[in-house]
């Protein structure tokens, strides 16, 4: 896969905590940029693939609404705080 090359900035102090996980990782920075993005972008389509179940069970009558009314703070609190 072709790499692209960009340039972003940062807070100096982020950038600090940046070079010292890289290091203690041994890994590049652009290597540790590379992952955090791969995982940033997985957990937002984590959410939306939430949002999608969640209007899908929307659609439920009868009892089983109940049990999703209670079970859909649960399935939010699992990944909002994943980043």
């Amino acid at each position: 896969m072709a790499n692209v090359k960009t340039a972003i900035s940062l807070e100096k102090q982020l950038f600090e905590k940046v070079n010292v996980m890289a290091k203690n990782l041994n890994i590049s920075r652009s290597r540790l940029f590379s992952i955090a993005v791969q995982e940033y972008l997985k957990r937002c389509q984590n959410i939306e693939l939430l949002d999608k179940i969640n209007d899908a069970y929307d659609d439920i009558d009868g009892i089983n609404s109940d049990i999703v009314t209670k079970m859909r703070p649960n399935h939010y609190k699992m990944v909002k705080d994943q980043w």
